[in-house]
């Protein structure tokens, strides 16, 4: 059960999750002990699921999102995201109401990158259809939720 402080936390922790304990604790109005025991409560209930830097993917290399829907056949829907999102490129794998089964979100280094991907991705039993949507401009990707 998230509680009334865990939430005052992550709201400190969505703008700087690198604050030490003992300024979220200031920040809250609690003791450091009790900032401790929360962070390490949520850890271990799987609420906070890690800490990781948020970069710009184009820096990287990374400079073409795309949105891939797929329609996947004969029941294997999990089988096939699994195997899917073993790709390193792949930032998310969404099954989906509506026409499609899948929604995979992936970065790509280029064009011919991107192909490649897409032809295994099709080659792949049970995939029946793609289609891939390229993102122009990110106006918004927001990972933290407004507690």
């Amino acid at each position: 059960m998230i509680e009334e402080l865990d939430k005052k936390i992550i709201r400190v922790m969505n703008v700087n999750a690198r604050k030490s304990f003992r300024e979220i604790a200031k920040e809250v109005g609690t003791s450091v002990t009790a900032v401790i025991g929360a962070v390490k409560r949520m850890e271990s209930s799987g609420a906070i699921r890690g800490y990781f830097p948020a970069v710009d993917p184009a820096r990287f290399g990374f400079d073409l999102c795309a949105l891939v829907a797929l329609r996947i056949s004969q029941g294997k829907i999990l089988e096939t995201q699994r195997r899917i999102a073993e790709d390193v490129r792949v930032s998310a794998v969404y099954d989906v109401t509506g026409e499609w089964d899948s929604i995979v979100v992936a970065y790509f280094q280029g064009r011919d990158d991107l192909n490649r991907f897409l032809k295994k991705v099709t080659a792949m039993p049970y995939v029946d259809r793609t289609v891939t949507h390229l993102v122009l401009n990110t106006v918004k990707d927001e990972r933290r939720i407004p507690v």
